[in-house]
């Protein structure tokens, strides 16, 4: 422990993060450097830096990441229509390589041997944190406080604060929702309290903080426009916008009209089942209208193929290997095959569904002549067809000759 000089926490002000401050100078009688990130969660993060100087720190990062975040992590993300086991938009896992990669750099830039965070060892944020870490600086030495102190509850947190003269309000004592909760850009999840019941239905109003409930949404349908430029949503209803500003409009109208909450239990990596919460609308909105624009532009086999991969591309950001070679080669893949993604999708939003009513671009592959049940002028051959069942089905002919039982 005493090899330790000096170590980045990310630090969000909260009760955990208050009380590892502390436990980090106290343990590893060390320097702790304090990293709060701006990742569009809605809460004020300026207030961490009186709470951190409080604590007796002399070095205080807050940063804006919000359009790093959306551009170079959930944006990508996107263009491979990534979903985890079928339902979840991976918007807690996409952050969690931001914010190593950003603890590092802080640790690069003041001469830090160790970095810090407040994952609990039953989650996956330790593995995502760590993994990111390692992969971009091998030597840095990860105190992960959940692992180590005997401090087990928020009531035994709350008695080390009394005991260590942390001010309550700085650690966040006051009222507190029942729920564990993390938010940014993407999404905000919501685990733990009565939601550890599989059985008991999450029907709280008090607990969703971004969208009317379906029911509740407006009874008549919103219409957006969306318009894509390489996979990338560029512009809504016409009007250009930054990564970040296109996620927090797709945000408002999303969460207006219901759309974008899911109650899942999702495998975590390390093994364990657990429920949880999640709302996501501008993601749930993005995805269906990337599929809708890829539906005219991406040639059969590609789109098909991408499918394929997705599977193991969301695994790997599930599990937290945004960093790996695998996932940046099958990222490269992604990106090429949107050259041609371009467009614009509309949409329609109605009491928590998105339907794709329209889609054009110039870079279609949707072809009205060859397609048309109208007369296509010659454009396709019928007779063509026949040679092709034909072909296709040789081998299915040979096997049924040769008296194969296919029953």
């Amino acid at each position: 422990m005493s090899s330790v000089k000096k170590v980045v926490l990310a630090y969000s002000g909260g009760l955990d993060t208050s009380v590892i401050v502390r436990w980090l100078q106290d343990t590893y009688n060390c320097e702790v450097v304090t990293f709060t990130a701006d990742i569009g969660q809605g809460e004020e993060v300026a207030p961490a830096r009186a709470k951190a100087e409080a604590l007796g720190v002399k070095e205080i990062y807050i940063d804006d990441l919000r359009e790093e975040f959306v551009r170079d992590f959930v944006f990508p993300m996107f263009r491979a229509n990534a979903i985890y086991e079928g339902e979840y938009l991976l918007g807690t896992s996409i952050a969690r390589p931001l914010i190593a990669k950003r603890l590092i750099e802080i640790a690069n830039e003041t001469g830090a041997d160790a970095i810090s965070h407040g994952a609990t060892g039953k989650g996956n944020d330790q593995v995502r944190f760590e993994l990111g870490a390692y992969a971009l600086k091998p030597g840095i030495q990860v105190i992960a406080p959940w692992r180590e102190w005997d401090l087990t509850s928020r009531e035994t947190l709350m008695q080390y604060c009394e005991d260590h003269n942390i001010p309550v309000d700085f650690a966040g004592g006051k009222k507190k929702s029942p729920y564990s909760m993390d938010a940014n850009l993407l999404h905000i999840s919501y685990e733990g309290g009565n939601l550890e019941d599989p059985w008991w239905e999450a029907a709280d109003k008090e607990m969703w903080r971004w969208s009317v409930a379906p029911e509740d949404a407006p009874e008549t349908p919103t219409y957006i426009e969306v318009s894509y430029e390489k996979g990338d949503i560029v512009a809504i209803n016409g009007e250009a916008m930054s990564p970040a500003t296109v996620l927090e409009t797709l945000n408002k109208v999303g969460g207006e009209n219901g759309i974008g909450r899911l109650d899942i239990v999702e495998n975590r990596y390390v093994g364990m089942k657990a429920r949880g919460c999640y709302e996501t609308p501008g993601g749930t909105i993005m995805l269906k209208a990337h599929r809708g624009i890829e539906s005219l532009t991406l040639d059969r086999d590609a789109a098909h193929l991408k499918d394929e991969l997705m599977p193991k591309y969301a695994e790997l950001i599930y599990n937290g290997y945004w960093w790996s070679p695998e996932r940046k080669m099958l990222q490269a893949a992604i990106d090429v095959s949107q050259e041609h993604v371009n467009g614009d999708v509309r949409l329609k939003l109605y009491k928590g569904n998105v339907s794709v009513v329209g889609r054009r671009s110039e870079n279609s592959l949707f072809d009205e002549a060859i397609a048309t049940f109208e007369d296509d002028a010659g454009a396709y051959d019928q007779k063509d067809a026949e040679g092709f069942i034909r072909l296709n089905s040789l081998r299915l002919r040979i096997a049924a000759d040769k008296g194969r039982d296919i029953l």
